[in-house]
């Protein structure tokens, strides 16, 4: 049996100001994705299911990128065509397997992976074809209608891709050696949900009575996507996607369950903000040490900067000194000065600020250089064993505050930034990233607790601030007259 595997993964905010061009990519091609082997990230989990499968992995490319602006057209265009062209270069083919995101859009096209997945099933034909996702997905049934299985992963933060990418090559075996073929049925649902996790809270309980409707249906798949509301489409909102080979009507019952129970529930969603002094007032209430404040505003994980200074900004004003630290802001010039300096040197620098007003002004600092490093890391947690390379790294302190400044940009992930640089968490009464909860895969089982700061950003949870052009439904909670 011979899979091949492709895909295309971008989460893509279009309220970024610049747009994502071909070079902003990293890519593997062919033999490339066999190093990933053993990785839990999605490309790693359908590499090792094949391998797990005794099934020939027929890799052909995978491009991904930092959650950004919309892609240019002619850098879709060039992954595409590699692929297209890859998949009718590779032979008789028993299968494929799609990774992909759910929130990908091109200048001029709103539904990347539909296209996408369109041009490989008419390619293909009528053979299997399944694909992963992250749950921060739109879909549409367009979309769907074009694949076998559709399995977004199930946790937020994403410590499952690898799961769900080798959930997506058994099903695809398992339509192979049956001769069937699977339908995926889309309910969709009008709301555009906060970043929420699922290792806690409403999120943690309503994906526990996702799986429990599955178990009950029988379906091969239950997928929730959470949506992405960062993003302006027709078809944003969030979604029940069921995957079914023989129980079609059983499976789009309990998808429809669980989406009616999801809007009933949805004021559980709404979060709490506090701007960044709020935050810090509330840090300093808690004797849960360490108390760890995410800026979930500024999250490059959602396409923002990472360079906001407003959480920083507020927590050097409480003077909190040698008890806080902060990791990690992106401003390259700034850390490049410090490699310039070299550790034990002074610098006067302005740190942060520098994408837009939106995310603060620059802060005007007097510092030390602490530490150095280059920025070249092994994700422990979610992705664990992937490498992450966030450029040239530094330690300043300023205030007696440790304040760790990268080059390229990321979300917070785990604790290895901070290591990095010599920082040893458990030692701070208060631990300050930026992430809105990828970041719990590394630090929700030592925080004593975690407070969450949303300032001004393009990840803000106050959704209202963002216009809607390209969709004319009522859309909860920006709109009371939204109905499901």
């Amino acid at each position: 049996m011979r899979i091949a595997i492709a895909g295309i993964s971008h989460e893509t905010n279009t309220y970024c100001g610049d747009k994502t061009p071909y070079g902003a990519f990293y890519t593997l091609r062919g033999d490339q994705m066999y190093e990933t082997a053993g990785q839990e990230s999605d490309v790693g989990g359908a590499i090792d299911a094949c391998a797990e499968f005794r099934v020939e992995a027929v890799p052909i490319l995978f491009a991904n990128t930092q959650p950004s602006g919309t892609i240019e057209h002619e850098a879709y265009e060039a992954f595409k065509s590699e692929i297209v062209d890859g998949l009718a270069a590779a032979g008789a083919l028993d299968g494929c397997v799609l990774l992909l995101h759910g929130a990908g859009v091109v200048d001029g096209l709103t539904d990347l992976e539909g296209d996408l997945s369109i041009a490989v099933r008419e390619l293909l034909g009528e053979i299997p074809i399944a694909a992963s996702f992250d749950l921060h997905g739109n879909v549409t049934q367009s979309m769907a209608d074009q694949l076998d299985g559709v399995f977004c992963c199930h946790h937020y933060p994403h410590i499952d891709l690898h799961e769900r990418a080798r959930d997506a090559v058994a099903h695809v075996c398992n339509l192979v050696q049956s001769d069937k073929r699977g339908k995926c049925q889309v309910v969709d649902v009008p709301l555009l949900l906060p970043t929420t996790t699922t290792y806690e809270g409403i999120g943690e309980t309503m994906l526990a009575r996702l799986k429990a409707l599955e178990k009950a249906c029988g379906c091969e798949d239950l997928s929730w996507f959470h949506g992405f509301p960062y993003t302006d489409v027709p078809h944003v909102g969030s979604f029940v996607v069921a995957t079914s080979v023989d129980n079609h009507r059983a499976a789009l019952q309990a998808a429809q369950t669980f989406a009616g129970e999801l809007w009933h529930r949805r004021e559980e969603f709404r979060p709490l903000s506090l701007d960044g002094p709020a935050a810090v007032d509330k840090a300093q209430a808690s004797d849960e040490y360490p108390v760890v404040l995410h800026e979930t505003s500024d999250n490059c994980g959602g396409g923002a900067p990472g360079d906001g200074t407003h959480l920083l900004r507020a927590m050097l004003k409480a003077e909190l000194g040698g008890d806080a630290c902060f990791s990690f802001l992106i401003d390259p010039e700034v850390a490049a000065a410090a490699h310039r300096a070299g550790v034990g040197s002074h610098l006067t620098v302005a740190l942060g600020g520098k994408t837009d007003d939106l995310h603060g002004e620059p802060l005007h600092l007097d510092c030390y250089v602490k530490a150095l490093h280059d920025g070249r890391l092994v994700m422990q947690h979610m992705f664990k064993g992937a490498p992450l390379n966030v450029g040239p790294m530094a330690r300043l302190v300023v205030d007696e505050m440790d304040i760790v400044v990268a080059s390229r940009r990321s979300q917070t992930f785990d604790q290895e930034p901070f290591l990095a640089v010599g920082i040893d968490v458990m030692k701070y009464k208060y631990v300050a990233l930026k992430s809105s909860n990828h970041f719990r895969a590394g630090f929700q089982h030592v925080a004593g607790t975690i407070i969450t700061a949303d300032t001004p950003g393009l990840t803000t949870h106050d959704i209202s601030v963002f216009p809607r052009q390209q969709t004319s439904r009522a859309l909860w909670p920006i709109d009371p007259k939204a109905k499901y």
